[in-house]
């Protein structure tokens, strides 16, 4: 990784683009999909190195910075959405002591404090579970909602009310002088804003008209044991029994369900940290505020405390650090809250976090053990994924056996073979990770990654500039079967209406689709033995095999789509076949690729940009293709799939059933008849793919970036820079409306 200040600017701007793409990749797995893929340790890190490159150019931060966004947009669900009326704030966070110590003295600074005023902080353990904002009107729960991407959540209200932790009505306890808010020199009292005077008379009705409780609803780590217990056990396969990773996952799972019945059938709980809206705010101390909420009959964490200084808070991490493994749920490090509510106010908020608050992190949990062997796992796509076998070992009161090796070059790194003794860190609930291997320096042979594919016996390769190895079998690979057979019927592929998910599985599990895609063809031998089976009627199978015998002529593009070859999407595939013109070209077109390629090496002085220029006209010209998208990616996908002998009887074999005809694009005269089409942002009636199609039809060129040559820009929701160098340039911008109007216009 290079050193910040080493970077150039384009640099800083490129990678600041990976990183606002990868964190939001991140984001949206946790928040949205409760499935992580990396640890917090190595999440933080990926925001660390984004936060020190945009310190280091601040004119580069862009609209996408994750400093900007906080959680993950509510997209698909079967939940209504709810608007938070006050934001859902994220934390910053703090790695070490010097970081919590920085946070005192910065806000020390903003409020311009003398030295011998002291800033009493409180500090809560930080849980790990989905947060959620609880609505109460007069004492009364109205309205529950996660919180989505800070602005925008999930309503949630029917199925909280189904968590004991969390009470319908809030309770109000007589009080005399406050709450225990801890004490306060009176020197700042005098600043302090005053208990509400008629609330404090009232005494029984000390209730706010509007208040918002926010906390995280969470699974204790015994209740997460038993609901996976009873879960295998509830199950007639036990093998396909769900299963939830961690207790995160199983509560956020178990709370964002369409069926409250299912959520109350789930051991939930709940802790406050602090508040939302409200229309009065009774005390004047976060430790008091907190003290009252929990005198309502909401729980809070037992761990509260406040205390005088950034000393007082570390003592308190590291006692709440050394009993995180017997705690009864879940947490991941410690928060530190400003205690005077009116220093809050002063201090205020930046782009997603407050300035009173930070979440000092824990560090990743680790152990020791061996690692026994190394699998590997063939995924849906094709890629190589090494697991190690571990001697079981208890990391953070989990039993870890398995551990994600990543890649080939990941091994290579860590030097790991079979018999080492190795270091696994668990951080934030994932599939642990290796981070030492304790005895490389022993002599004994390297692990040698396989270079063909453990299930079907097909070339694994890895295309130039990528870590992935990829078995090339793709449909003949029973890894891969499923998923490639599922993509070949899809809607923009060959498109066979009643072919669905269930209807592949049932006749992969038959043996009827053994040998690949022209296995479809010859389902029609099978029609008496599935009208002898569950839920096929004479009318349903009738109707699957005449959608079938329909697509005996497909067309050529959706077809080649339909192979599922890397790099080849719907526009590639046009692209191709536009030059082509007939699909059965393909092979002999894929060996003479290979052939330039080995009797063309890079000649001896000739640059790196040289040689891909003269390789990239070499493909275009064996292609006979003039688009932009086809380039060497494009040409060793192809190359690799038909040197694979597997996939060359597949490809005789479908063709000895289905009768594409010549690919031939017919334009219709229209407004953007020879003019450059751009599409950007969401479209909301049809895929990309088909936009750039219909423009294709239309005599438009549809060009993937804004330039001085684009003549017209199609704007979805969302749309972002290609819009802003749109409106620079002064090129015309329409919505997706007016695009429908010119494509019906064109008839």
């Amino acid at each position: 990784m290079t050193d910040i200040e080493s970077l150039t600017e384009a640099e800083a701007a490129n990678e600041l683009m990976r990183l606002a793409k990868q964190i939001a990749h991140h984001n949206k797995l946790y928040h949205a999909e409760d499935s992580p893929e990396i640890s917090d340790a190595d999440y933080d890190a990926l925001v660390r190195r984004n936060n020190a490159i945009e310190a280091a150019f601040p004119h580069l931060i862009r609209a996408d910075s994750p400093n900007r966004l906080i959680g993950a947009a509510v997209e698909a669900s079967p939940l209504a959405k709810v608007t938070h009326a006050v934001r859902m704030m994220s934390l910053d966070n703090a790695f070490a002591a010097e970081d919590v110590e920085e946070f005192v003295a910065r806000v020390r600074r903003f409020l311009a404090l003398g030295e011998g005023e002291a800033v009493a902080l409180t500090a809560e353990d930080k849980i790990d579970g989905l947060s959620c904002s609880l609505r109460y009107e007069k004492g009364e729960l109205v309205q529950a909602a996660t919180r989505g991407d800070g602005t925008v959540g999930e309503d949630v209200t029917p199925n909280v009310r189904t968590i004991a932790d969390i009470p319908q009505k809030l309770s109000p306890l007589p009080r005399a002088g406050g709450v225990g808010g801890g004490s306060v020199s009176s020197e700042a009292a005098r600043d302090m804003p005053s208990p509400n005077p008629s609330r404090a008379r009232e005494g029984l009705h000390d209730i706010p008209d509007v208040f918002e409780i926010r906390g995280e609803v969470y699974m204790a780590k015994a209740d997460f044991a038993a609901l996976n217990a009873r879960l295998l056990a509830e199950a007639d396969d036990p093998e396909k029994a769900r299963q939830f990773a961690n207790p995160r996952n199983a509560a956020a799972g178990s709370l964002r369900q369409k069926d409250a019945s299912v959520t109350a059938s789930r051991p939930l709980r709940f802790l406050a940290h602090g508040w939302g809206e409200v229309s009065d705010v009774p005390e004047a101390t976060q430790f008091a505020m907190m003290k009252r909420i929990e005198s309502w009959g909401v729980p809070v964490s037992p761990l509260l405390k406040r205390l005088d200084d950034a000393a007082g808070v570390l003592d308190h991490y590291r006692t709440i650090e050394a009993e995180r493994a017997d705690m009864p749920y879940d947490i991941d490090g410690v928060v530190y809250k400003v205690d005077r509510l009116d220093w809050q106010q002063r201090l205020g908020f930046v782009a997603k976090a407050p300035r009173w608050a930070i979440a000092h992190k824990f560090p990743a949990e680790r152990a020791q053990t061996t690692l026994e062997a190394i699998d590997i796992q063939v995924g849906r796509t094709g890629k190589l994924t090494p697991v190690g076998r571990l001697t079981p070992v208890t990391v953070g009161g989990v039993v870890v056996s398995n551990v994600t090796l990543h890649n080939r070059d990941e091994i290579e790194r860590l030097g790991v073979r079979p018999g080492d003794r190795i270091v696994v860190q668990r951080a934030g609930d994932v599939i642990p990770q290796v981070v030492e291997n304790l005895t490389r320096d022993e002599k004994r042979d390297p692990y040698v990654f396989p270079d063909h594919c453990p299930v079907c016996g097909s070339e694994a390769v890895a295309e130039e500039g990528e870590v992935d190895v990829r078995c090339t079998g793709g449909l003949i690979c029973a890894a891969q079967k499923f998923e490639r057979l599922r993509h070949f019927v899809s809607r923009g592929a060959l498109d066979i209406e009643g072919l669905g998910e269930k209807s592949i599985e049932e006749f992969l599990a038959l043996g009827w689709l053994d040998k690949g895609p022209a296995d479809i063809f010859r389902l029609k031998a099978h029609r008496d033995e599935l009208l002898g089976r569950e839920g096929w009627k004479e009318k349903s199978v009738d109707n699957l095999l005449a959608a079938i015998e329909a697509k005996r002529e497909p067309d050529a593009a959706r077809l080649l789509f339909g192979l599922g070859i890397r790099h080849i999407g719907a526009v590639t595939a046009r692209d191709l076949l536009k030059g082509l013109g007939d699909i059965r070209r393909l092979p002999g077109k894929a060996a003479e690729l290979r052939a330039w390629g080995d009797a063309n090496p890079r000649e001896e002085g000739e640059s790196d940009g040289k040689y891909a220029s003269r390789k990239l006209d070499a493909i275009k010209a064996i292609l006979e293709v003039r688009a932009d998208g086809i380039g060497p990616a494009v040409a060793e996908a192809l190359s690799d799939f038909f040197h694979e002998p597997h996939n060359r009887a597949l490809w005789d074999d479908l063709f000895g059933e289905v009768s594409p005809p010549l690919y031939v694009v017919e334009t219709q005269e229209s407004e953007v008849s020879g003019k450059t089409v751009v599409f950007t942002g969401k479209l909301e009636t049809m895929s990309r793919d088909e936009a750039k199609a219909q423009a294709e039809r239309l005599g438009a060129k549809a060009a993937g970036s804004v330039s001085a040559k684009t003549d017209l820009v199609v704007a979805g929701p969302g749309a972002g820079s290609k819009l802003k160098q749109a409106s620079a340039l002064g090129i015309r911008v329409i919505d997706e409306a007016e695009w429908a109007k010119i494509v019906e216009a064109a008839g």
